[in-house]
């Protein structure tokens, strides 16, 4: 028993990461109708904003040598103006352009980041420690659970809490979430666009900023391809969870992280290098009984 429940504390940890890349994407997308892999990038730049330039395996630290609170606001400060100067700059221009442009862009961005960070840190993983403190497990009744966890899980269920406080109680969050839910229609009501997509941006910025220090507390890597299965299991969240609904991007990031951890936990150890095969046959089987996603937004009801 007590396994079990070790396991389902590692299960809901990832999920709550998943669930936050989730989130950022299913926001963008509910205001532009665009899937943002550049989302995978702004963690890798968010992470590799901790050290300084270097060929080394183990770099020198910049922001990561600074205090933890002003660790944490200078990365999320950097990938949340690195997300509304792609927004300006690469989706702005062709926001009246069909999707598949949009999407084309947001790969062009995305592979322009990753040189970005070729050029100046090279391609070999660097060593990093940060939040060494956090690797302590703490004992809750019988239970060793590592402090990197119990913060992943505190710091998904405040930004979740701080985020759904943001879209109901205020303006600019009402906006937000009708534009999510109808964009054409939330324009004709007078929601500026550009002031709601940019939002949408600068907040999938501070969750991608949030959850690549999340990644390297646990890791102690960096690695220019670290941000990519979070992003491809996030987007596989966000269409099982109802593609557009904020709460079931939410709800699928932690299916989909719940469902890897329980694969790797239990399955025979010959079949567990497939545990991947088995979380996306999950994800077909949901789709072919609820094609729409688990949770269907008013605008997609109406498609439908």
């Amino acid at each position: 028993m007590t396994n079990f429940v070790q396991v389902l504390i590692d299960a809901i940890a990832l999920g709550s990461l998943y669930a936050l890349v989730a989130l950022a994407i299913g926001l963008v997308f509910g205001v532009m109708r665009l899937i943002n892999f550049a989302q995978a990038d702004y963690i890798v730049v968010g992470a590799y904003s901790l050290v300084i330039p270097s060929t080394s395996a183990v770099p020198a630290l910049l922001f990561g040598a600074l205090p933890s609170v002003a660790m944490i606001f200078c990365v999320t400060l950097t990938v949340t103006i690195l997300a509304l100067m792609t927004e300006r700059l690469a989706f702005r221009p062709l926001r009246n352009t069909d999707t598949t442009t949009l999407l084309i862009s947001s790969f062009a961005v995305s592979y322009f980041l990753q040189s970005l960070i070729l050029m100046f840190h090279g391609g070999r993983p660097k060593t990093i420690s940060i939040g060494e403190g956090l690797t302590t497990a703490v004992e809750i009744v019988g239970i060793r659970i590592p402090g990197v966890q119990l913060v992943t899980m505190g710091v998904a269920l405040t930004l979740l809490i701080a985020l759904v406080l943001f879209l109901k109680k205020t303006p600019l969050g009402v906006q937000l979430r009708a534009a999510a839910e109808n964009f054409q229609m939330a324009r004709l009501l007078g929601v500026p666009a550009n002031r709601v997509i940019a939002i949408a941006f600068a907040i999938s910025g501070i969750l991608g900023g949030t959850i690549s220090l999340l990644f390297v507390i646990q890791t102690g890597t960096l690695d220019i391809r670290m941000g990519l299965m979070p992003t491809v299991y996030a987007f596989f969240a966000t269409v099982i969870g109802g593609i557009g609904s904020l709460p079931g991007a939410v709800l699928g990031g932690y299916i989909v992280g719940i469902v890897s951890v329980l694969l790797q936990a239990y399955l025979p150890e010959e079949v567990r290098a497939f545990r991947d095969a088995g979380v996306f046959t999950l994800v077909i089987l949901i789709l072919l009984i609820r094609p729409q996603g688990l949770i269907v937004t008013s605008a997609a009801k109406e498609r439908v």
